[in-house]
């Protein structure tokens, strides 16, 4: 019973409750799942000509051994850069589902948010590896890995199903995005698994800290709310003193 009382509630806060917003609020919902498939595809179709790739290194290419100020300012562009060494079309359907979900779900602001703090958590990770160098237990990285391009999109996708398993309590969201996660950065231990756990641990932190700061923020509202409206002071009379 607590099994399927679990996977029920699940159900109900990450597919039927987004899908009940979705009849609502109409098509336009989706907008941050369309927009995120359709910069990817742009971005991947020039990218297969010299030309074109350059001009995506230039607008979205995010490396280590940029400047700091560069990298900030490529990094909202990087979430719809694709890994050229990748099948783009694989990951188009986790891509649209991550963001069309959190949309639903969250809200357009706070998937942009999240989306890209996590995004930015991992690439201000991975700068911070390379400065410590090789060694220290395994944590630091060698000066080559600057060159590396960072993750695109992927590091956003999942932040964003972190976020939603924690602060939807969804524990088998939770642990399929944490457990392959973790599994790629064991089986794979390259840039893109240590910034996808960077993403996680962020998420993570992000979605408790919203739960934390969410609880005294209603419990407030309902004190307000519950002493109605403050009676207006009694006028006085014309002529009295």
């Amino acid at each position: 019973m607590f099994v399927g009382r679990t996977l029920w509630n699940e159900f109900r806060g990450i597919v039927a409750d987004p899908v009940r917003r979705l009849f609502a609020r109409g098509p336009g919902a989706l907008l941050l799942g369309c927009l995120a498939c359709v910069g990817v595809i742009f971005f991947h179709a020039i990218a297969q000509h010299p030309a074109g790739a350059t001009v995506v290194r230039v607008l979205g290419g995010v490396t280590g051994d940029l400047p700091l100020w560069l990298a900030l300012l490529r990094t909202p562009v990087s979430l719809y850069v694709p890994a050229l060494d990748l099948p783009v079309w694989a990951g188009l359907t986790q891509l649209f589902l991550a963001f069309a979900l959190a949309e639903l779900a969250l809200g357009r602001a706070r998937t942009l948010a999240v989306a890209y703090a996590t995004t930015l958590a991992g690439t201000l990770t991975a700068r911070a590896m390379i400065a410590i160098g090789p060694g220290w237990w395994g944590l630091g990285l060698p000066p080559e890995t600057g060159r590396v391009l960072d993750t695109g999109p992927s590091a956003a996708v999942v932040g964003l199903f972190t976020y939603m398993a924690v602060t939807r309590r969804a524990p088998v969201l939770f642990t399929l995005t944490g457990g392959s996660m973790v599994w790629e950065s064991i089986a794979v231990p390259n840039l893109a698994g240590r910034e996808h756990l960077v993403a996680v641990g962020a998420a993570i932190v992000l979605g408790a800290a919203h739960g934390r700061l969410r609880r005294p923020a209603t419990r407030f509202l309902r004190r307000v709310r519950g002493r109605g409206p403050v009676p207006a002071p009694p006028r006085r009379a014309a002529g009295s003193e």
